[in-house]
């Protein structure tokens, strides 16, 4: 059995990860954190007591992390201090905390991803697939929606797709409109476009519960991992 530590326990994703962890025999919920300025931070869930300390990390074996980049610094030197692997799907990471996150790869295992849906992933491949056989004369743009508690804007999955585009072909990704509004879970739509016609890729995100159910695969993933720095696409084959 999994021993599962799961970091902002309180956040909408947080809750949701305890909630199908929890439903999943091969998990143990080890620990949960949170923020020290969360006026619940005190609280016991289910026979745990959150905690504001990192090194409550100790004895767990995989920590999933949905928080904010400066949280998920924090969380990685205690998790290299106290060996526990980690499935990273925070976003909105600088150069220098992505490289972070690379050195702390040759310590423990990360699966380190923008965005941890399967279907998403599949639209990942789509996007090369597609980038790859479509002619110069066609101009990329995306529009992407989230909620309006998110903070980084392109989101990192509209940024990955970009990323995939320009780098498997000789395409541009000339736009990326970022919308914030509601409470979106979550929209990607790729435009690539000719004088003659449209092609899009699109995806819509019903629930948050399909980023940690690929988060909770990402976790078994690791499970037999030493070190190494992973992503969702290693995860899925």
């Amino acid at each position: 059995m999994i021993k599962l530590a799961i970091s902002g326990c309180l956040g909408r994703m947080g809750q949701r990860i305890m909630a199908l962890g929890a439903a999943d025999h091969d998990f143990h919920i080890s620990c949960l954190l949170e923020s020290p300025n969360h006026p619940q931070a005190d609280q016991t869930i289910n026979g745990i007591k959150i905690t504001t300390a990192p090194d409550a990390l100790r004895g767990s074996d995989i920590l999933i992390e949905f928080t904010t980049p400066e949280a998920t610094m924090t969380h990685l030197a205690a998790c290299r201090q106290h060996r526990v692997k980690m499935v990273i799907g925070t976003t909105g990471l600088s150069p220098e905390q992505r490289a972070t996150i690379t050195s702390a790869a040759r310590t423990i295992p990360i699966v380190f991803s923008s965005n941890m849906s399967i279907g998403v992933n599949i639209v990942f491949k789509l996007a090369e697939m597609l980038a790859q056989a479509a002619p110069s004369n066609y101009e990329v743009r995306m529009v992407e929606a989230h909620h309006i508690h998110k903070k980084d804007a392109p989101s990192g999955t509209a940024k990955t797709i970009a990323e995939i585009i320009e780098n498997s072909s000789n395409h541009k990704v000339t736009d990326i409109q970022a919308i914030r509004e509601g409470e979106i879970v979550g929209d990607h739509k790729i435009i690539f476009e000719s004088g003659e016609d449209v092609i899009t890729i699109d995806h819509h995100a019903k629930s948050r519960d399909i980023f940690v159910k690929g988060a909770l695969v990402a976790a078994k993933f690791l499970a037999a991992k030493k070190t190494g720095l992973f992503n969702m696409q290693d995860v899925l084959g």
